[in-house]
């Protein structure tokens, strides 16, 4: 690649900031500086820091995310898109922090994982935050791809699917994270009814964390691991000496029975992925598609014999609403949606 201007000028290190230190031409020009000169040796440290990029925050913290009965941000990928699906983007990604010593603690990908894939054969566009780096925190550069998956999936027309597990936003760079928080929360609004946003709760999301998981389609929370508040206890007791644990302030159970926020409870990583795959199956990819079509053998014409004996004739008495749906529908399949919140109404 011819570079427009000569490495021995003085001024080589303005140059470089100048052209983004993510472009492949500052890529190029570090390679050059580094004296690596073949092609071979190139490849060679792009492998290197590719690897540096999927091994995230290190053994030791995967090993705690393990401990924790949770999977890391790749194995939740593997397992929610088809085998073999996955493309990954903006792999190399690194913040631009120079302050607090963030300099010196750079992970290419900061802290989240996006690209593309498929699931049943449909385009799925997605991202993971990774909780082994940063805590999963939001900085500029991880919520840009964020933002850049969200304008993929409008231009094609395609589903998204956020896997959040993060501590918030990266204190260490200030506005910076923030204004990365209102970019997402910007288009999260204009994606809404034009492709479906899926967010699935896999640990601790705080403060900005929650607030676009809130705005889009459907919640899917993973109980006893996951949790989703404003502010966390320690605040809580501090400004209103009230003292409130993790799960009832922001735990699966409380957003699923009295806010009303999730929609799907989760037993544990695995189950909720396996939720977001159906819930996908049953949306169209978006809003100029029809909802998909699936083969079934239950016939066009057949009687609901069984109604009469599950509606009683007399009007006081109870009965279980969910049976009769499950007697009407094709194949009993019926998938309900917050079946803790609002008992007295039944949807799905």
């Amino acid at each position: 690649m011819p570079l427009p201007f000569q490495l021995s000028d003085p001024h080589i290190s303005e140059i470089i900031d100048y052209y983004e230190p993510h472009s492949l031409l500052a890529s190029v020009v570090t390679c050059e500086l580094s004296g690596m000169k073949t092609t071979e040796e190139r490849l060679g440290d792009l492998r290197r820091r590719k690897a540096v990029a999927e091994a995230g925050g290190g053994g030791q913290r995967v090993d705690a995310q393990h401990a924790k009965g949770k999977m890391t941000a790749r194995e939740r990928l593997e397992l929610l898109l088809d085998e073999g699906s996955f493309q990954e983007i903006d792999s190399l990604v690194e913040h631009r922090c120079r302050d607090f010593g963030m300099d010196q603690n750079v992970i290419p990908g900061d802290g989240v994982i996006t690209g593309h894939g498929t699931i049943e054969g449909r385009p799925i566009y997605c991202f993971a935050q990774d909780f082994t780096v940063y805590g999963g925190s939001l900085g500029e550069m991880h919520g840009l791809k964020i933002c850049k998956v969200l304008d993929m999936a409008m231009k094609t027309g395609a589903p998204v699917i956020g896997l959040n597990d993060s501590g918030g936003a990266r204190i260490q760079e200030g506005v910076a994270s923030l204004g990365s928080y209102a970019e997402i929360f910007f288009r999260n609004v204009r994606a809404s009814g034009i492709i479906p946003q899926i967010s699935i709760i896999m640990g601790p999301c705080a403060g900005g964390a929650v607030y676009s998981p809130a705005i889009t389609d459907f919640v899917i929370m993973v109980n006893k691991t996951a949790h989703m508040f404003i502010t966390g206890p320690e605040v809580i007791k501090t400004v209103t000496n009230e003292e409130v644990s993790f799960e009832e302030l922001g735990g699966a159970s409380t957003h699923a029975s009295m806010s009303g926020v999730t929609h799907f409870t989760a037993n544990d990583d695995e189950d909720a992925l396996e939720i977001a795959r159906e819930l996908v199956s049953h949306l169209p990819q978006n809003n100029l598609e029809k909802t998909p079509l699936k083969p079934t053998k239950d016939p066009a014409n057949r009687l609901c014999e069984k109604l009469q004996e599950l509606v009683p004739e007399d009007s006081q008495k109870p009965y279980d609403v969910l049976d009769v749906i499950s007697e009407i529908v094709d194949d009993g399949a019926f998938l309900e949606v917050q079946g803790d919140y609002a008992k007295n109404i039944v949807i799905g």
